[in-house]
């Protein structure tokens, strides 16, 4: 007899993301004024999956991007925090930024059913972003947000050397496909769920 499950299969992100920073060139995150932690040398990086939901007949999921710091004793700490919909798109333009030289910026859409599509928590416990800007420098992009009605910040740094672009370009393509997987399950279980309730 077959069994139906209720349950997502397990999904470590972290497991699967985390990428050294140590033979790049020196890269800082809690770099504006306004910053609850002092800068601290950025070691290395990866994403995780932070939750997972079904509401309303949507899936939805929420991650975060989070470096490790020697300063911080290898500590996880969480810089940015999106949506499924943000991966792919920061991607493209961190790589479009970084080898065309050019400032890029990433306006960030929200409407009334998701008011928060992408946070940071460099100045906060999870500040709503209306804008992202990259500006590329001579070994590093420079990552700057701006919240509503807010004066733009910086947040952190991210190599711009061939090595470090083609291996995070390979981490957040398979990190997206397995958070569209994810998606998708939630999906086939919450539709599930309403079907065995009515």
């Amino acid at each position: 007899m077959a069994y139906s499950t209720h349950a997502l299969p397990d999904c470590n992100l972290e497991a699967a993301t985390t990428l050294s920073l140590r033979r790049e060139p020196a890269c800082f995150a809690f770099l504006c004024s306004r910053a609850v932690s002092p800068p601290q040398p950025i070691d290395s990086l990866n994403l995780d999956l932070a939750s997972v939901d079904y509401f309303s007949g949507r899936a939805s999921l929420w991650a975060t991007l989070e470096i490790r710091s020697s300063a911080s004793d290898e500590k996880a700490t969480a810089i940015l925090g999106f949506d499924e919909s943000f991966l792919s798109p920061f991607t493209r333009a961190l790589i479009e930024c970084a080898t065309s030289r050019v400032p890029y910026r990433m306006t960030i859409a929200r409407s009334e059913d998701r008011p928060q599509r992408l946070v940071e928590y460099v100045t906060g416990p999870g500040v709503a972003l209306t804008e992202l800007i990259l500006t590329p420098q001579d070994n590093v992009v420079v990552v700057s947000a701006r919240a509503d009605g807010e004066d733009e910040e910086t947040l952190f740094q991210l190599p711009r050397t061939d090595s470090f672009l083609r291996t995070f370009a390979k981490m957040t393509y398979q990190a997206d496909a397995q958070l569209q997987q994810t998606l998708a399950q939630t999906d086939k279980l919450g539709r599930r769920r309403t079907a065995g309730a009515v």
